[in-house]
């Protein structure tokens, strides 16, 4: 009986170290378990590392293996699987931080902006209208002009002939009599449009406005040039139709372009994911052909928007991409919008506009349809996006999200619905957010940019009560993801950093402070909740064994740098998958 016992014990054990040695090798055990015996390609040491992991801890060192992080710690550690071609790079104190991550933004619209006029630092309309002048001087007659960026509210020199705010289009009528002329709005909410434009477009005296949309005009009914939300697709269709004798291969050259621009712009500030808020389904063909020839720099999570309901149905099943290993191209969320913007009275509010009496914004898209979209998006397993600014907007897409799911008997938390700017929001809907489980996305830098005028278009007490309510937002237990809605807004996340903790506008007052995010939030914000705000957390957002190799070091620790030196902080390294995208001039040494 003894000797059974002991053969018994001795099997046993046999079976836990075996058990022990399978667990180890598994595939599936957490990368920290996998091999090491092959070293690392990258390590980064003597660094500040904010890994932004549970614990939010900080460390010294990271070591890379091909695409991912193989160890987190001490310097000794990383460096304890240098090989003879590992790369070495000596921090220096300096901040290292998971790459930041764009939670929205217009990725091709971005890359456009740098093709055409750039209007956004434009003071005035007479700078506005010396831009265009040199632009048609450079043109052959018949040529479209674009711009964009251009915003009444942030003029220093004010106009006479406003109409809605804003200028009419005389004067660019009478510098580009032979040219059309399309200049979109800083919001991508309104354009203005010369006579030729409106013209070619088909606009005239008896032009009814579009659904959700609106053509400015005069006491006389003639069009100002100012083309309000929907609106401005009657221009569009004009412009697209100018470039019908384009090949298949001038589009994807020129689509081409607008990806390496704007991945120049991403990865010199740090970004290493970007949220598309936006792309119809040809665009999302063009990704995919660039993604399966690897020429994609930053990776995408791509919201389909532009598509009908007919279309979703017949087409989501098909577009349906979730992550895979290190992948560059997601596709599971669908872009809807609800109202417009707030600097185009295009923002659905439940009371009037101040400055406006007559409107309380634009409904773009009418509830029933949002609602089919609603239940294409559970049907389909995608999630849904919905762009709410004003506080009318906000209240009814949270009543449609809640109702969409009781009636199918879904948890909305699992699903992650997002709302996408949530600027303006009735503080009895703050708590809903968090409550539901509905993520706000928003954009750290609309608020300071925008609010020096807030209060033009909905008055001081509105204002304090609805507008950007991040700490409420925050407290109730809402995920705040952030971004920068960029071309709209310059891309730099440390700029809209700065903004999430200081609420600090261009004229050095503070917009409503006590709602500012505290640096760890903001930090999160830009991070891991956009990885959560993605379903993307186990791979991104934090620095973890396992996780992808998507960092950024910056010259400054942005947990302690002064208030008034974040916005003088820069980024000296982008890495992207393990491999180095961008590099400071001068920055920091790099050896073996």
């Amino acid at each position: 009986m003894i000797q059974i016992r002991q053969r018994k014990k001795t099997i046993r054990r046999l079976s836990l170290k075996i058990f022990v040695i399978l667990w180890l090798t598994n595939p599936l055990v957490h990368s920290e378990n996998v091999s090491n015996t092959e070293p690392a390609h990258l390590i980064l040491f003597n660094g500040t590392v904010a890994t932004l992991n549970k614990s939010f801890s900080i460390e010294q060192a990271v070591a890379i293996r091909n695409h991912q992080i193989v160890a987190v710690g001490e310097n000794a550690k990383a460096l304890s699987h240098k090989g003879p071609e590992s790369q070495i790079i000596d921090l220096k104190g300096r901040f290292l931080m998971p790459g930041f991550i764009e939670g929205h933004g217009h990725y091709l619209s971005l890359g456009q902006s740098k093709q055409i006029l750039d209007l956004s630092q434009a003071k005035s309309w007479d700078e506005i209208i010396s831009k265009v002048a040199i632009a048609v001087d450079r043109s052959d007659e018949g040529q479209w002009i674009e711009g964009r960026g251009w915003h009444q509210e942030k003029w220093i020199s004010g106009q006479d002939d406003l109409i809605d705010g804003v200028p009419t289009n005389n004067r660019l009528n009478e510098i580009a009599s032979a040219n059309p002329v399309i200049l979109e709005h800083a919001s991508g909410h309104a354009a203005m449009a010369n006579h030729l434009a409106l013209r070619i477009s088909g606009i005239d005296e008896e032009t009814p406005n579009p659904r959700g949309g609106k053509i400015v005009r005069d006491e006389n009914g003639i069009a100002t040039g100012l083309l309000r939300e929907t609106a401005q697709n009657l221009t569009a269709s004009a412009l697209a139709s100018s470039r019908s004798d384009l090949t298949e291969e001038d589009v994807f050259n020129q689509m081409s372009e607008q990806v390496e621009l704007a991945a120049e712009e991403a990865l010199q500030h740090g970004i290493t994911s970007f949220h598309d808020a936006g792309s119809n389904f040809s665009t999302i063909d063009f990704y995919k052909k660039l993604e399966q020839n690897k020429d994609l720099p930053v990776r995408l999570y791509v919201m389909i928007q532009g598509e009908d309901n007919e279309k979703l149905e017949l087409n989501l099943k098909k577009y349906y991409s979730p992550y895979q290993e290190n992948d560059f191209l997601t596709v599971r969320s669908i872009k809807a919008q609800l109202d417009g913007a707030l600097g185009s009275h295009g923002a659905w509010l439940l009371q009037p506009y101040t400055d406006l009496p007559e409107s309380s914004g634009l409904v773009l898209k009418p509830l029933p349809i949002l609602k089919k979209t609603a239940m294409l998006a559970l049907n389909y397993g995608f999630q849904l996006n919905t762009h709410a600014i004003g506080d009318r907007a906000n209240q009814e897409i949270l009543n449609l999200y809640e109702n969409a799911v009781a009636q199918n008997k879904r948890i909305l938390r699992d699903l992650r619905w997002r709302v996408e700017h949530a600027q303006h929001i009735h503080p009895t809907d703050v708590p809903r957010f968090g409550k539901l489980g509905v993520i706000a996305s928003i954009q750290g830098v609309h608020c300071t940019s925008d609010g020096p005028w807030i209060a033009t278009r909905l008055g001081e007490k509105r204002t304090k009560m609805t507008s950007y309510p991040w700490r409420n937002l925050i407290d109730t237990g809402a995920i705040v993801a952030n971004g920068t809605d960029t071309p709209v807004e310059s891309i730099n996340p440390i700029a809209s950093f700065y903004s999430s903790v200081s609420r600090t506008m261009n004229n050095s007052e503070r917009f409503h402070p006590s709602q500012s995010m505290n640096r760890i939030e903001a930090l999160k914000s830009y991070t891991i909740n956009n990885a959560i705000a993605a379903f993307e957390e186990e791979y991104k957002g934090s620095i973890e064994v396992g996780k992808l190799a998507d960092l950024v070091v910056l010259s400054e620790n942005l947990l302690e740098v002064p208030d008034d030196q974040i916005l003088s902080t820069e980024v000296d390294l982008t890495i992207v998958g393990g491999a180095i995208k961008y590099q400071r001039t001068g920055s920091i040494g790099v050896g073996h």
